[in-house]
């Protein structure tokens, strides 16, 4: 079993940058791979970026240049770095892991940007 809990939302005026953190406790030794999910109100959740165990990145179209994920030298914290942020990424945002056998979700951290 692997838990994960989120922090670092809030709110930021537009143009404004946030950093998620997501620390992982447990079995986190057979974790693969690690990503940031969000789910704005009423739309489905979806991929925002992840990293593998070996360090292959991946970013949805609407996160590359602006959004920037990595993870701790121990891979038990995950990071986002989230740059000149839109009112259209408001959402909650929610860490993932995946060991080969099942995907864990944290309880969601939410991102609101407003003026």
């Amino acid at each position: 079993q692997v838990q994960l809990v989120e922090s670092g939302g809030g709110l930021v005026q537009p143009g404004g940058s946030l950093r998620l953190v997501c620390t992982a406790s447990g079995e986190i030794r057979n974790i693969y791979a690690m990503g940031w999910y969000r789910q704005a109100p009423g739309k489905e959740r979806e991929l925002v970026a992840h990293i593998t165990s070996g360090g292959t990145t991946n970013y949805a179209g609407s996160a590359k240049g602006r959004f920037t994920i990595s993870n701790s030298n121990s891979k038990n914290i995950l990071y986002l770095q989230m740059n000149s942020l839109k009112p259209e990424d408001t959402a909650v945002y929610y860490c993932n892991a995946f060991d080969y056998v099942q995907n864990y979700w944290g309880q969601g951290t939410q991102v609101t940007v407003s003026s």
